[in-house]
């Protein structure tokens, strides 16, 4: 099986590195985030989850010669048109933090019925050979819940404490590291990513 010993990951948050490590355990060797390699963040001015991971991973193999994976994931409220979507990450603003945005979700939640407050986690990774990569592995998952006004939990990050799975009775921040990485929108994305490398590197 043809693969790669080392890898940047397009982010420096510690939470992806960790859910990256352990859902592609065994497959490569050796994951980085990219500020071990002062790579400068891109900037997302892509319109679409799919445009803004291209950008990052690009952003990364250029800028250290690896191959590269990055993801854009977000959360989509049905009543409100699937905002914050794309803006998740900073829709308090270009420098929002995860408390900042929790407070945007709180005032959003208050002119929404119920049936309104349903939502998922979308994920969408890319994974890039290297930077001209004409042709990049392309992989998604999709979490299902809904959103609640009060916070529970203190695990995850993001609005974690917010989103309410109905089937486990419980938010994504009440859930441990090994349920979350069976459950949540970026673990299947990594499934299916893992998937078609094995499957291309098998080919190769």
């Amino acid at each position: 099986m043809a693969t790669v010993e080392r890898l940047v990951l397009a982010s420096g948050n510690q939470g992806k590195l960790l859910e990256l490590e352990a859902l592609l355990e065994g497959l490569i060797t050796d994951i980085r985030p990219q500020s071990f390699y002062y790579v400068p963040e891109a900037a997302e001015t892509g319109t679409t989850f799919i445009e803004n991971a291209i950008i990052k991973a690009r952003n990364a193999a250029e800028h250290t010669g690896l191959p590269a994976i990055a993801d854009d994931s977000g959360l989509e409220i049905s009543g409100l048109d699937g905002a914050p979507g794309v803006r998740s990450a900073r829709w308090a603003g270009d420098e929002a933090d995860d408390a900042a945005n929790n407070a945007c979700l709180q005032d959003a939640l208050i002119d929404l019925e119920p049936e309104e407050r349903k939502a998922c986690y979308r994920c969408v990774l890319v994974y890039l050979r290297h930077a001209a990569d004409p042709a990049p592995v392309i992989a998604e998952g999709v979490w299902h819940g809904e959103v609640i006004a009060e916070p529970r939990g203190s695990a995850g990050f993001g609005y974690d404490p917010h989103f309410y799975l109905p089937e486990q009775a419980c938010t994504a921040a009440e859930l441990n590291a090994a349920q979350k990485n069976q459950l949540s929108h970026r673990a299947q994305a990594l499934r299916d990513l893992r998937q078609k490398l094995e499957a291309e590197w098998t080919r190769g």
